[in-house]
């Protein structure tokens, strides 16, 4: 073998140790999932993110929680961040179903595996698995006990979610085809409120003033209807507006066992944080013929059925 050869052969080597460095963490190097989260601003989602942190640590990961701040900048920074400092996976909320695709393909290329919670990207290919509430069916069933409550007449308003989210048109759609059969039921006003709390309350303020003949108002979340609510009950209507919303949050149940809210959707974001936490810890440990997409049964929670959800004191 000549000089040259064997200068060759020994580069080789080198790249190629180089290589497989790269392809395995460090020896000794503890295993670290990140839970990124659309925003901490909402309750429901701190569950979320705090459930998927908490099950990740008790399967022996590093578990850090990323909010959002319901801004895809930000949510692309901490994509950046968590790339840089070598994370296992990902347990994601996104920010937009368009927007967020490429910060999941970004951490795929890099060998991260993302596991989406609750919100889904529009990609097939690009996270791990997609684990979501199965909004539509959800809004068929409260569209259903909407038009009993309404005895199939009467004008109503909706407050749309974040216009980017998947949750906000599948909740909106599943209301929508049932409400939309009964010509006796008028949207009179649709506006987004971006699922926030004084947000909604904002938007519901300024549509009684353009419509003050409104029976019943539907929320894409709870927050925005208790926003709502907030609003109805300043303008003196709390007797004369039904306030529907969606999520099943512990604020959104008092309500409804308080007479203020007409009813929600309980979805369980606990299960899905722990059951995504799982799902990464199983692909990271060899499984990785999972179901892509994976939707969680939502339960109609209404008077007559909330004490089944109050919690225990």
């Amino acid at each position: 073998m000549s000089r040259n050869q064997i200068l060759s052969f020994i580069i080789f080597l080198s790249l190629f140790a180089v290589t497989e460095s790269c392809n395995r963490a460090p020896v000794g190097q503890p295993k670290k999932m990140a839970v990124v989260i659309s925003t901490l601003n909402n309750p429901w989602f701190v569950v979320l993110g705090e459930s998927a942190a908490a099950r990740a640590r008790e399967l022996g990961y590093e578990a850090q929680v990323f909010d959002s701040q319901n801004n895809s900048a930000k949510e692309a920074e901490h994509f950046d961040n968590i790339i840089a400092m070598g994370y296992n996976a990902i347990l994601f909320n996104p920010t937009d179903a368009d927007g967020s695709v490429l910060n999941v393909k970004r951490a795929k290329a890099a060998g991260i595996p993302t596991f989406c919670m609750d919100r889904e990207i529009n990609s097939r290919d690009a996270a791990a698995s997609q684990l979501l509430s199965d909004s539509f069916t959800g809004c068929v069933k409260l569209g259903e006990y909407f038009v009993k409550q309404m005895n199939q007449q009467g004008n109503y308003v909706e407050i749309l979610g974040l216009v980017g989210d998947n949750n906000t048109w599948n909740r909106s759609n599943g209301f929508h085809s049932v409400v939309d059969e009964f010509p006796g039921l008028k949207m009179v006003a649709q506006q987004s409120a971006d699922f926030d709390r004084n947000k909604a309350m904002d938007v519901m303020e300024t549509i009684m003033q353009a419509q003050p003949d409104i029976d019943a108002v539907f929320c894409g979340n709870d927050a925005m209807a208790l926003g709502a609510y907030q609003a109805v009950l300043a303008a003196g209507k709390a007797d004369q507006i039904k306030v529907f919303g969606f999520d099943g949050s512990n604020d959104a149940i008092k309500a409804i066992a308080d007479g203020k809210l007409a009813a929600t959707v309980m979805q369980f974001p606990v299960l899905m944080a722990k059951k995504s936490a799982e799902l990464a810890d199983q692909y990271l440990n060899g499984q990785t013929d999972i179901h892509h997409k994976m939707p969680v049964e939502v339960e109609l929670v209404t008077a007559d059925n909330v004490s089944k959800y109050q919690p225990e004191n």
